[in-house]
Order: C-alpha cells, then sequence, then structure tokens
C-alpha cells in the first residue's frame, strides 16, 4: 500500500551519505512528475545488467565500460530510494523490487568479474568462474538474509556502517579503478573469501535476532500468564 505525499518534501530529513544527498537533488524535481521510484528501480537494474555483461566479454575497454556502467547503477540505486521518500511513493512491493534489483545486480556482477578473470587468467588454480559464483551465491545469502532481519526488527536492524558520509557498498564506486588498473583478479580472489566470511557474520546475525524475538515472545506469554492467574 502507497503512503500519503508528505506536504513538504524538504520537510523529510537529509540523507547522511554523499550519494545519496546528490541523488536526492537530483530527483526533487520528479516530485509530482509519473516517474515512480519502481521507474528508477528498472533504470538502475538495467545498467548494472548492462555492466556486469560487458565486464563478462574480457576485453579490456568493455570490462571499463562494465565496471562504470556498474558504479554509475550503483549510484542510481538511491535515486529511487530518496524519490520513494520525498514524494510519499514508498510501498513494499518498491521496496522488495529495490532489494531483488540489489542482489541479482551484485550478483551478476561478481559472474561477469569472473569470466573476466577467466580469460586472462586460465590456469588459475581455481576456476574464476567458480570464484565468481562463490562470492555471487554468498552475496545473495547476505541479501536474503538482511531482508529477513528487516522484516523482522525494521530497517535499523540492516543499516550500514559509515563513516564520514560513506558506507560500505560504496566500494563499487571502486570497481573502474581496479580495472584500470588491472586488479581484477585479486579483487575477485578478495571478495570469493571475503563474501562467505561476512555471509557468515550475517547469518550469525541472524540467528541472534531470531534468538531474541523468541525469549521476548516467551517472557510476554509468560508475563500475559501470570497476570491472568492474578486476575483469577
Amino acid at each position: 500500500m502507497t503512503k500519503s505525499c508528505p506536504p513538504n518534501p524538504k520537510a523529510v530529513p537529509e540523507p547522511t551519505t554523499w550519494d545519496a544527498r546528490l541523488a536526492r537533488r537530483l530527483v526533487t524535481p520528479l516530485v509530482g512528475t509519473p516517474v515512480t521510484p519502481n521507474h528508477l528501480t528498472t533504470l538502475r537494474l538495467a545498467i548494472g545488467v548492462a555492466g556486469a555483461y560487458y565486464l563478462s566479454l574480457g576485453q579490456f575497454w568493455m570490462c571499463t565500460l562494465g565496471a562504470l556502467l556498474i558504479a554509475l547503477s550503483n549510484f542510481v540505486d538511491h535515486t529511487d530510494g530518496e524519490l520513494a521518500r520525498i514524494s510519499g511513493k514508498s510501498s513494499k512491493i518498491g521496496h522488495f523490487y529495490d532489494l531483488a534489483s540489489d542482489a541479482l545486480v551484485t550478483v551478476l556482477l561478481f559472474l561477469g568479474l569472473g569470466f573476466y578473470v577467466a580469460v586472462h587468467h586460465p590456469s588459475i588454480i581455481v576456476p574464476a568462474q567458480w570464484l565468481g559464483a562463490i562470492a555471487g551465491v554468498a552475496v545473495a545469502l547476505i541479501f536474503f538474509l538482511r531482508m529477513r532481519i528487516e522484516s523482522m526488527v525494521g530497517k535499523s536492524g540492516t543499516k550500514q556502517a559509515s563513516m564520514a558520509g560513506f558506507e560500505t557498498e560504496d566500494v563499487l564506486y571502486l570497481v573502474p579503478v581496479v580495472t584500470i588498473l588491472n586488479g581484477m583478479t585479486p579483487f575477485l580472489i578478495a571478495a570469493a573469501i571475503g563474501a562467505p566470511l561476512f555471509a557468515i557474520y550475517v547469518a550469525v546475525d541472524y540467528r541472534r535476532v531470531v534468538r531474541r524475538l523468541k525469549q521476548h515472545a516467551q517472557a510476554s506469554h509468560a508475563k500475559d500468564g501470570n497476570d491472568l492467574q492474578a486476575v483469577r
């Protein structure tokens, strides 16, 4: 169900990160137009898929173009959320669509990297496609668990760490730099190691949230039982 439009978009609190602030300024003129947050999510998805495809071709300049598109897709990802906030057009379906697009683009990014590295380093011990698949599956698991945590405790439970106006996901802005410096192989290896480790961390956090909610529910049930006994 879509929320009502706030009386003044400027009354919505300013984002804390630099890219979200820029996205807010770019989408403010779209308030009151037929453009919806889902349109921007679709644009982000299309740019990201195109970027992953160009990454997978194995040619340096195509890979550089793909990396630039991935960085652009990461920025456009902020526009749909900002437009939803200042226009009041947020919805559960749109939020799920945004999360699914994030997961798909990130998974395809690592798969594209895997194919790129496989072209240039075919003799690597572990096939590069497998490294990309490992990182991609781990990222998909992270997105799924974060979505589950958010559904249980709200968005505050999945808020990313930020510092000086930058978030963890802003590392994707460095992909073009990594490409130009020909550092895709170590980047892929680091992702294949780091993503599963972070997935384990998120899984532990998910279990902690489930356990805490279960204990809270049991305590509430016991309290209700005691109150009922006292009334009797």
